[in-house]
């Protein structure tokens, strides 16, 4: 199998910067609201649940994390009254993770600091119909990262964006109710790409 061509080094190399940066650069932006990145993602999770609640191994799928770290994280936020773990009904043997009252209205105060941050990191950097392309080119790289859709907790996922033809994703959030760039264009360099190679043969001397 040949190597990366140099495009495909900058793309994986920008990517990677960005799985590297994003968690801290949230977790920054979330400080002032008490809560991490991680933690923020579970309050998510379950506050879009039924019932908000869901078993510890359904969040663990979704967030993928390990049952170890997920249990250390909700232990942390059952300190902070934010959560309450509960016996399943269906199953005696499985654990829930139940939002409290306290869990919603910290995830409520947070979440417009997620939101601003993530507009502004992201979103703004972003032309018209490249948030539908980052959906869809997300979901691209998830399908062959997770065929068995482990992150899903729920049978079906759900639009990721509002165009009629949008992937839907088992890692999209729930939507919620009543709610480009010139693609050819020469992209701009980045700290984080890989220095191109030098030329050889006819190349060089062209």
């Amino acid at each position: 199998m040949d190597g990366l061509r140099y495009e495909e080094r900058v793309a994986v190399a920008r990517l990677r910067a960005l799985l590297e940066l994003l968690p801290t650069a949230l977790d920054r932006q979330l400080a002032g609201a008490g809560v991490t990145s991680f933690e923020y993602t579970l309050l998510e999770a379950l506050n879009e649940a039924d019932r908000h609640r869901l078993r510890l191994t359904a969040l663990a799928s979704r967030t993928n994390a390990t049952l170890a770290r997920l249990s250390r994280v909700v232990t942390g936020l059952e300190r902070k009254g934010y959560v309450v773990r509960a016996a399943c009904e269906e199953d005696a043997r499985a654990t829930n993770a139940v939002l409290t009252d306290a869990g919603e209205r910290a995830f409520a105060a947070s979440r417009p600091l997620h939101d601003e941050a993530v507009r502004r990191m992201i979103l703004d950097g972003l032309g018209d119909g490249e948030v539908a392309q980052l959906a869809d080119l997300s979901y691209a790289i998830l399908s062959k990262l997770d065929p068995d859709r482990r992150l899903a907790v729920t049978a079906g996922g759900s639009p990721a964006t509002g165009s009629e033809d949008a992937v839907a994703c088992a890692a999209d959030p729930s939507p919620e109710d009543g709610t480009g760039a010139d693609l050819d264009a020469e992209p701009a360099e980045c700290e984080a790409d890989p220095r191109p190679e030098p030329a050889t043969g006819a190349a060089a001397r062209d």
